[in-house]
This record gives structure tokens, C-alpha cells and sequence, in this order.
């Protein structure tokens, strides 16, 4: 039988294995860990000698780093684990990847909300490392991205633990009163949240238009003329999902933090959760949509996405009349996100072979929007009101067909029954 010190070491052996940890730093992308170890000194951050550097995946978006000081001596010298973030290089608007945002929502987050880690310092001299950065304490835990890390066999009470728990931490989040933060509140922009999305990822989708994806006219209009006055205001992340927390390593059910902040701000709740549940792939969606998953939710024990809406509506007290708006949102938000990373694929910008076949998710996308706008409007409106006076859509549909036959069938599977029909026959007068 293990004595308990040995038991203590196998649990340790077993936790270390499925802790998040950064790899080699990617060519290109190489850290000066001096300017940063004597920058962070110059702030008063006890550091000694110079870090191990590792580097965290996920190359589209901001670079993250750990730096790993072993110390020395006594314990004034003790070890320092250290998380860096900076913008990619070569980026021109500080606005898509805003490390004084990031930080300043954090640091104004540090007694109002549990699970946001502690920032140590921001820096905005672009001499010391060529971009604005900012460093905090590394949060140890496990980050669930597609699939849970091996070794971490939940069994679906558990599964259900974790779900709940991470929608509970959004729901936190939402209840935060932003109003006691004078940082916080300097995020707003005032009523109308929901109208300066719509109008602006209208402009941003038709920005990042390429010739191989459907237009969105339909599904662009809809939104425009279904767009209801914000629900509440509040403090959202907007950018929620399982691979943007960090659970407890010795009790994986339970989130211990929340990251990449970029995108918090002032807005409405409802339109967190829609963009949320974008991401959120069921074990029965269509392959092309499993194929792109970025988390967990397919696991037995998850909630469906219904049944997401129905718990944060009971927890949070919110109403709705049309929850399809937010999902549609959601949707369509998701493929101009895409869309603009393909765009830079298409144009040759980037070279990533993981951007290659994002085109094909755009139109997926596009399909499950029309679908919802159906199931809201009735097929018989949709297919007599709604959907034949826009010039347009005929050319979508027509597109369809000049897809890849696996493709093709995915997509006629998702469509309204009347869409397709209509729309080709348009198309050939």
C-alpha cells in the first residue's frame, strides 16, 4: 500500500502532466528576456538572474509567455512565475490587440472578481521590447481546449459540475458592479450596444468579403431590422469560452481563472452569451462544425445550448421576447471573425495552412443563420416575404453549387427546405 507521502507524489506526477505549459517560442516571435528582466526590475519587481522562456500556442492572437526565475540564496531571492503578453508584430491598430486594456481590466477586476489573475506590471515604452506588454503571475491549472488533457476522465456529474460552473463565472461576471470602478466605466460607450455591433460587424464581414463566400445579405438585413434595445449594461468578456479559463488541476470541475481580456467592455449581457454559444458544438451538429471545435461541449454531462440560455436566464433574472436575435448575432459575428482571418489567407498576408479551409466554416455558418431566421419567421414567411426580394441571394445559392459535393450535402442539410429552390430559380431568370 502507498504511504501517504508516495500518494502525495503520484497526485503530483498526475497534475503536472495535464497543467497547461508553453512549448518552444515559435522563429520569429524570440522574447528579449534581458530587456524584460531588467525592465521588471526597474519597476521594483524582485527578480534574479535570467528566466527559462516558454511560449504558449495560439499564434492568431496575442503572444503569451512564461517566464520561469529560478532565484537564488534566501527568500528574499525567491523563484518568480511570470506570464508576458504583447500584440503580434507588424500589428498597426492597438485597438485589436490593446495590452493597456487588457491589463488596466484586470488590475480594476483584482477585488471585484475572483478569477482574474494579479497583474505585476504594464508596459508602454515600445523601446524595451518593440511593443506595449504587460506581466502578471502565472495562474497554475489545466486549460480545456478541444478536448479535455489526457488523464482527465470526467465521469457526466462531473462533466455537468464543470459545465455549470464555468456558465456560473460568466454569469459572475455580469453582476460585477462596473460602477465602482472608475476604470470600468471609462469602457462605455453608452446605450445602444447592440445597434454598434450589428452596424459594425455588418461593415467588417463586407470589409473581409472574398469572392468564395456568401454574402450575408440576408441574415445582415434581419439582424438590422430585429436589433432590440440593450437588455442591461454590464461588464462582458466577449470573448467566453472553456479554452479561455483555467481549471483547478486537483479538482478540474472547478475554474479557478478567466483569460485574454482584449475584448471586455461595457455591452449587453445577452450579446456575451450569444457570442459564447457561437462556439458552443454539440455532439449532433453537422461534421464540418465538430471538425472546428475549439472546446469541450460535446461531452456527455454538457448542456445543450438551449439549455444554457434557459440556466443563465433562471440565474441571472433576465427576460427576452426573441432569444434568435442573440443567437443569429452570435453566429454571424463568429464568421466575420473568421472571415478575417481567412481574408489574410486569400491574400496571401499569412501562409498558416490552418486558415486554409476557414472559407468553408464561413459558409457553414452562414447556413445555421438562415436556418434560425427561418425557424423565427416560419417557412412560409421566410420563403414568401423575407427571403425573395434580396437580388443577392440567388448568387448565394448558386455558390452552393459549386461546392465540394461532402460540402455541398452538409450545407443543403442545414438550409430552410424553401431556400434553395427559390433561390436557384431567381438566379436562372
Amino acid at each position: 500500500m502507498a504511504t501517504a507521502s508516495q500518494s502525495e507524489n503520484i497526485n503530483k506526477e498526475v497534475a503536472n502532466k495535464v497543467l497547461d505549459k508553453g512549448g518552444d517560442v515559435r522563429e520569429g516571435e524570440e522574447l528579449d528576456a534581458k530587456a524584460v528582466s531588467n525592465w521588471l526590475r526597474e519597476q521594483g519587481i524582485d527578480v534574479t538572474g535570467m528566466p527559462v522562456v516558454t511560449q504558449f500556442s495560439g499564434g492568431a492572437s496575442n503572444w503569451t509567455y512564461r517566464l520561469q526565475y529560478e532565484g537564488e540564496g534566501n527568500a528574499q531571492n525567491k523563484s518568480q512565475d511570470l506570464i508576458l503578453r504583447r500584440p503580434p508584430k507588424g500589428t498597426k491598430a492597438k485597438s485589436a490587440h490593446d495590452m493597456v486594456r487588457e491589463y488596466t481590466v484586470q488590475k480594476a477586476l483584482e477585488d471585484a472578481y475572483p478569477y482574474v489573475p494579479k497583474m505585476v506590471a504594464l508596459c508602454t515604452d515600445e523601446a524595451v521590447i518593440g511593443a506595449d506588454f504587460y506581466v502578471m503571475e502565472r495562474m497554475e491549472g489545466i486549460i480545456p481546449r478541444a478536448n479535455l488533457p489526457k488523464g482527465i476522465d470526467l465521469d457526466v456529474a462531473q462533466t455537468q459540475a464543470l459545465c455549470t460552473n464555468v456558465i456560473d463565472a460568466l454569469i459572475d461576471l455580469h453582476q460585477v458592479d462596473y460602477k465602482a470602478h472608475p476604470d470600468l466605466v471609462s469602457l462605455g460607450r453608452g446605450e445602444g450596444y447592440c445597434e454598434r455591433q450589428v452596424t459594425g460587424w455588418d461593415k467588417r464581414y463586407v470589409k473581409a468579403k472574398t469572392p468564395n463566400v456568401p454574402s450575408f445579405a440576408l441574415v445582415r438585413q434581419w439582424l438590422g431590422k430585429h436589433t432590440p434595445a440593450d437588455s442591461k449594461t454590464c461588464l462582458i468578456h466577449n470573448d467566453w469560452r472553456f479554452d479561455n479559463v483555467i481549471l483547478d488541476a486537483a479538482d478540474p470541475t472547478k475554474v479557478i481563472g478567466v483569460l485574454d481580456w482584449e475584448m471586455a467592455t461595457l455591452g449587453d449581457p445577452l450579446m456575451d452569451l450569444g457570442s459564447a454559444l457561437a462556439y458552443w458544438i454539440e455532439e449532433d451538429d453537422n461534421i464540418i462544425m465538430k471538425q472546428s471545435r475549439r472546446q469541450p461541449t460535446h461531452l456527455k454531462g454538457m448542456m445543450t445550448r438551449d439549455e444554457v440560455v434557459d440556466y443563465y436566464l433562471k440565474q441571472s433574472g433576465l427576460k427576452i421576447d426573441n432569444w434568435t436575435f442573440y443567437e443569429v448575432f452570435g453566429l454571424f459575428r463568429l464568421a466575420g471573425i473568421v472571415q478575417q482571418i481567412y481574408y489574410r489567407y486569400y491574400h496571401k498576408q499569412t501562409t498558416n495552412p490552418a486558415f486554409k479551409n476557414f472559407w468553408i466554416i464561413v459558409h457553414v455558418l452562414h447556413a445555421k443563420c438562415l436556418k434560425l431566421i427561418a425557424q423565427y419567421e416560419g417557412e412560409v414567411l421566410f420563403s414568401s416575404r423575407v427571403q425573395p426580394h434580396l437580388q443577392d441571394m440567388g448568387v448565394d445559392a448558386a455558390m452552393i453549387e459549386q461546392l465540394p459535393s461532402p460540402i455541398q450535402a452538409v450545407i443543403k442539410g442545414i438550409l430552410p427546405k424553401s431556400y434553395f429552390a427559390q433561390s436557384v430559380s431567381k438566379a436562372e431568370k
